[in-house]
């Protein structure tokens, strides 16, 4: 196993699950929550900062200052005065490349996609799932009624597409984004990750 895995979701797919499996499938490290804790150690940022501004979508019009900022590096006097949603962005940004030079690992959301786009060994996926799928998920998960599963998927994705679509040069959930999108809702979780671990080997085989 060579790859880095980034796995793009819609709130309530599995996506989460899925991207562990895969990792346990394949003995490599897993990324999600856990990357906020590598974050802030490595950014001196507090982790409740990075939690609370996790994938959130942020105002756009500074989004020229936090590019250039980002190539002066954290020490620079802009960084510190940048807003915290961007420094928490560059903080994830930067801690993702540092993760991925590590070695093969399975890395959740956070465009972390975009942010490994250079890399000869990513694979991209993205996870959807039917919206009566994505309910049941949520309403079960989160002891939810119907109406309020509703409200939080549409409030999550759309959290999700605009700090995407906000970061990065492509455009959340559409197909030409990723390497491949499956809609775990047609084979189940374990099936999703049958597939997706059959078409990473067959990926790695082929770069060979």
């Amino acid at each position: 196993m060579e790859s880095v895995i980034t796995i793009g979701r819609q709130f309530g797919s599995g996506g989460r699950e899925i991207a562990q499996k895969l990792a346990d499938e394949f003995g490599i490290k897993f990324y999600d929550r856990e990357l906020l804790a590598r974050a802030a150690k490595d950014s001196g940022l507090c982790e409740e900062v990075l939690q609370n501004h996790d994938e959130m979508p942020t105002s756009s019009f500074l989004y020229n200052l936090v590019m250039d900022t980002y190539s002066f590096g954290y020490n620079s006097s802009a960084y510190v005065d940048m807003p915290v949603s961007h420094r928490v962005f560059l903080a994830q940004f930067d801690t993702i490349k540092k993760i991925a030079d590590e070695g093969p690992c399975v890395i959740v959301g956070r465009c972390a996609d975009y942010a490994l786009s250079d890399r000869k060994n990513l694979i991209s996926v993205f996870i959807a799932a039917n919206q009566e799928a994505k309910l049941k998920r949520v309403m079960e998960k989160y002891d939810l009624t119907e109406s309020k599963a509703r409200e939080m998927l549409i409030k999550k994705d759309k959290q999700r597409k605009s700090y995407y679509d906000y970061y990065s040069s492509k455009r959340w959930g559409h197909v030409d984004t990723y390497d491949i999108s499956i809609n775990s809702s047609v084979l189940g979780i374990d099936g999703t990750v049958k597939l997706l671990c059959q078409y990473i080997s067959d990926v790695e085989e082929a770069r060979k």
